[in-house]
């Protein structure tokens, strides 16, 4: 297991400088996330030089059926880690594939050890147990950070995790890098999702922020309140536009980590993407904001790269270079 100390390595990126106009500063995803894949690079590149061109981080990737936006995130991310020189691998699967034979899909790519990295694509067709799936993939491969045993070490001081689900990673990197302040502030997370909102908060706790949690049964008067007073908010609730400026205290932080379709006559496409924050009024009122897309979404996949060349730096003896 890997220390808290060296979970968001790096050196920090600046933000471009508060423009004239009372706008809050935009936190530029694409940017940072560019910043942080030239370093994962330059880590391949150490990797194989340690090992005499031997070591070279492989992420494996179990699709199963043919649904469009899968397929499109699958090569998306083939896409990056080619990019930076990694082996990876699709293992293409009908969506009439039983229970039992996916989970043989699942253990023979952790027995591969080309695969440094080994993440299942969701969503999984109806019959099969995505819960029972996913605890297959081997905790020491699991970069997507969902496996229970890594979910609990989270939540528990001391209990380092191999790895972190990617979302939440991005997000306190995303903080970290932005020079934005964590310990001793209020933080306000909407959602309580095992993927994103879950995990952050337990993050931000680690980072020694005083966290509160909103969600679907929470009184809208009360997560208004709570954002009010919060000088750090993340939105992960699903719901476009809902955090508006009102809700937001002068000069706070928000990270938008909603992606969401809403109807726009005017596009080609006949629609338009929206976070979970309505951008365009909150950054009057906010110190800094991320924009949707290009603010969270960028450094999930560099977070999956980041914990798959780690994986596999361990898996060679190799010490990373930002330690």
């Amino acid at each position: 297991a890997v220390s808290w100390s060296c979970l968001f390595p790096l050196t920090p990126y600046t933000m471009d400088p508060t423009p004239s106009a009372p706008l809050a500063r935009v936190i530029d995803g694409r940017k940072i996330a560019d910043s942080i894949q030239s370093e994962i690079k330059a880590g391949v590149e150490e990797l194989a030089q340690k090992t005499e061109g031997k070591g070279k981080p492989g992420l494996g990737v179990v699709l199963v059926g043919s649904r469009g936006d899968s397929a499109t995130y699958v090569r998306m991310k083939r896409n990056a880690a080619q990019a930076l020189g990694f082996h990876f691998h699709v293992q293409q699967e009908a969506d009439t594939i039983s229970e039992e034979d996916l989970i043989k899909v699942v253990r023979d790519l952790n027995a591969d050890p080309s695969i440094h990295g080994l993440i299942v694509q969701l969503p999984l067709p109806p019959h099969i147990c995505e819960r029972k799936v996913l605890s297959e993939v081997c905790t020491d491969k699991d970069v997507d950070g969902f496996h229970p045993i890594n979910i609990g070490r989270v939540a528990m001081k001391g209990h380092n995790p191999q790895f972190i689900p990617g979302t939440p990673k991005g997000v306190i990197m995303l903080l970290k890098r932005s020079g934005i302040e964590m310990a001793g502030k209020q933080a306000v997370v909407i959602g309580r999702s095992n993927i994103v909102g879950t995990p952050v908060a337990l993050l931000l706790m680690h980072e020694d922020a005083t966290v509160t949690v909103c969600h679907s049964r929470t009184p809208q008067e009360e997560m208004m309140r709570a954002c009010k007073n919060a000088d750090i908010v993340i939105a992960a609730a699903g719901r476009p536009e809902m955090v508006k400026a009102d809700w937001i205290k002068p000069g706070a932080t928000v990270i938008d980590v909603g992606t969401n379709s809403v109807p726009d006559a005017t596009r080609k496409t006949g629609y338009r993407l929206v976070g979970d924050v309505a951008y365009a009024e909150v950054r009057q009122v906010a110190g800094a904001v991320t924009p949707v897309p290009g603010g969270v979404g960028p450094m999930t996949v560099a977070m999956l790269l980041l914990q798959t060349l780690e994986s596999a730096q361990r898996h060679f003896g190799v010490t990373p270079h930002w330690e």
